[in-house]
């Protein structure tokens, strides 16, 4: 099974679709190391792999951006899976390099800022497209400081300064699991479903959009936006919601929002890997109502 990741190997990303094996979520794979989310989604709907592990948020940084463009950029791609992996990074050098210079990926950059401004306040900054490549950079000569794995310092034979370095104690990423277009995975109870959708540039739109959810007890643990590209004032809103689009209340919000949406991009349904913040009782009484409503047009008593 051939799955695209944020290459070299030595990143996070590597390690999150390692653990999706691990897991038995997919078979022992051939990773496929590209430079982007894009390029790692792009593979998927060209067929170039089965699947590509891409980070979507991180605790301390936020929504990873790239991502969302990237889904957004292809209608035939959907989620399948989710997984979060603890966050700490390793700080690697030359033995005869200097500190002038410090890479890493800007989100990373986000997470040990604080300590590299602590011990290291001369050095600038050089972003990096991942952190394993950061590692590569140092190794080669192009900078003398990176925030990596653990793993990329003994790929990339560096020495590790320090270890576990996080500004912000317990900092996890989400990374997904994205494939072609299929039935969703199936309903666990605890799901996540995600999608993408432009509104008419009206007063009111998005109230009534976002109202639909709310109407039906839908709740939404995240939205976004991202401009559209097409103009300044455009934007493409993302939406995750507590359920799965099994789930008559979230079905029925997503049928609502189409009637209101210019585009709507369905981006999957997935188990969450972490309990939902959410009590989802109110799905079991929706659906007993319907049975309920049901019988009544029946007249079946």
């Amino acid at each position: 099974m051939r799955v695209a990741f944020l290459g070299p190997q030595g990143t996070f990303t590597e390690a999150a679709m390692l653990e999706f094996a691990r897991s038995g979520v997919i078979e022992p794979p051939e990773g496929i190391p590209v430079s982007s989310p894009a390029e790692a989604v792009a593979a998927v709907a060209n067929g170039a792999v089965e699947y590509a592990c891409v980070a979507i948020e991180n605790s301390v940084d936020g929504p990873v951006t790239p991502t969302f463009d990237a889904l957004s950029a292809h209608e035939d791609v959907q989620i399948f899976h989710e997984i979060d992996v603890d966050v700490a990074f390793a700080i690697m050098r030359r033995p005869d390099s200097g500190t002038s210079t410090f890479t890493t990926h800007p989100v990373a950059f986000q997470q040990v800022k604080a300590w590299l401004q602590a011990h290291f306040p001369e050095a600038s900054f050089i972003p990096a497209s991942s952190n394993a490549a950061a590692a590569e950079a140092v190794a080669n000569g192009r900078a003398d400081l990176a925030a990596a794995p653990l793993r990329a310092a003994e790929l990339f034979g560096l020495e590790v300064i320090e270890s576990q370095v996080a500004d912000v104690a317990g900092a996890r990423t989400r990374f997904v699991l994205v494939g072609k277009r299929a039935k969703p995975t199936p309903r666990t109870g605890q799901d996540r479903t995600s999608v993408a959708f432009t509104l008419p540039n009206v007063p009111g739109s998005l109230v009534r959009a976002l109202g639909e959810f709310a109407l039906r007890g839908v709740d939404l643990s995240r939205i976004e936006s991202r401009p559209t590209r097409t103009g300044l004032g455009t934007y493409r809103f993302y939406a995750d919601l507590i359920g799965h689009i099994d789930d008559l209340p979230v079905a029925e919000s997503l049928r609502a929002l189409y009637l209101h949406a210019e585009d709507l991009q369905y981006l999957g349904s997935w188990p969450s890997a972490s309990p939902l913040p959410h009590d989802n009782s109110h799905l079991t009484r929706l659906a007993e109502a319907d049975e309920y409503i049901e019988k009544l047009r029946k007249g079946i008593s």
